[in-house]
């Protein structure tokens, strides 16, 4: 061995790495205590619906910590509930943050189970399971044509009609229909619930002279079949019309009070409010009870007139001098 040069054991030894760079890679990588970071919850409230029977389109809520200092990932699952592979939901952010669309391929007349799975770095979590079966969540887009018209000379009313939803009328269903109105100048609508099945309905004990905003929307519920109570459509677009100026000067219009003596509307109109009020609370939108109320409402004028010719009162409201016997 050549003088001078150190033999093998007296080499220094290896020295092992340096531990700094591992503990801030551990510290830095790892969530912080009291940095709330969580592993996720359970996502629930699945609610999903379907349009036209041709898709679905679910959402839900994260779990009551949400996305605490993490990301979270979360995946819509579905199956035939009793065969069939798990499916993942592949369009999210449809209809908010957390949701997703289903656009084809479903199956009718079985029963899918739907979950939703969340993960971010420190975890995992599973939603309960939803069942459901399509034809029970189905809605429709709102009903087109919607119409607003006045009725003849009639102040106090306005004829809706409207056209079933197209999309739906190759599949044997119901439809209960909603109604809703407000003046112009107001943010309160007022709902028509009891409209049942019909295209078309009346509405009565409106304002006169005064413009209406009308909107309609459809529930397809009984779809071949079915026993759930369907959801309801978006509401259509406002439709706007107004009711025809009354002729009859209204209180504080300046107009001249009747004359002592001089007879007058009191008794017809507390007789036409107390029917509108019957109508309002036995069939609101039935066809058949405004024919009766058109029919009664031209026998008390004709009534009426016919009270003011017996009495002598002239068209002009004042009375006729009594003629006696001829000479």
């Amino acid at each position: 061995m050549p003088a001078g040069r150190p033999g093998p054991a007296a080499q220094s030894p290896r020295r092992p790495p340096p531990l700094l760079p591992l503990l801030l890679l551990c510290v830095l990588g790892a969530p912080r205590p009291g940095s709330g970071a969580l592993p996720p919850e359970k996502p629930f409230n699945i609610s999903c619906w379907s349009k036209n029977m041709k898709d679905l389109t679910c959402r839900w809520t994260p779990g009551a910590h949400g996305e605490t200092f993490l990301h979270t990932n979360y995946s819509l699952k579905y199956k035939l509930r009793w065969y069939g592979q798990d499916n993942t939901c592949e369009e999210y952010h449809t209809v908010g943050p957390h949701s997703c669309h289903i656009p084809k391929d479903l199956a009718l007349f079985t029963p899918y189970e739907i979950w939703v799975e969340a993960t971010n770095r420190l975890g995992s979590a599973r939603s309960d399971v939803l069942t459901l079966d399509i034809l029970d969540v189905v809605t429709t887009d709102p009903p087109p044509d919607v119409h607003v018209s006045r009725v003849g000379g009639l102040e106090d009313q306005l004829s809706v009609r409207w056209v079933s939803p197209p999309a739906l009328k190759d599949f044997l269903f119901q439809a209960k229909y909603q109604i809703r109105y407000r003046v112009e100048d107001s943010v309160d609508w007022k709902v028509v619930d009891d409209v049942s099945n019909q295209t078309s309905c009346r509405l009565a004990g409106l304002k006169p002279g005064t413009v209406y905003f009308v909107q309609v929307r459809c529930n397809p519920f009984g779809i071949y079949g079915s026993k759930k109570a369907g959801i309801w459509s978006e509401w259509s677009h406002p439709t706007a019309a107004s009711t025809p100026r009354s002729e009859r000067p209204g209180p504080g219009g300046g107009a001249c009070e009747p004359r002592g003596g001089e007879p007058s509307s009191g008794p017809v109109r507390r007789e036409l409010k107390q029917f509108l009020g019957w109508l309002k609370k036995h069939a609101y939108c039935s066809n058949l009870s405004f024919r009766l109320y058109d029919q009664w409402r031209a026998w008390m004028q004709k009534s009426h007139k016919t009270r003011n010719q017996d009495e002598g009162i002239l068209p002009s409201g004042r009375r006729g001098a009594a003629r006696g016997p001829a000479r």
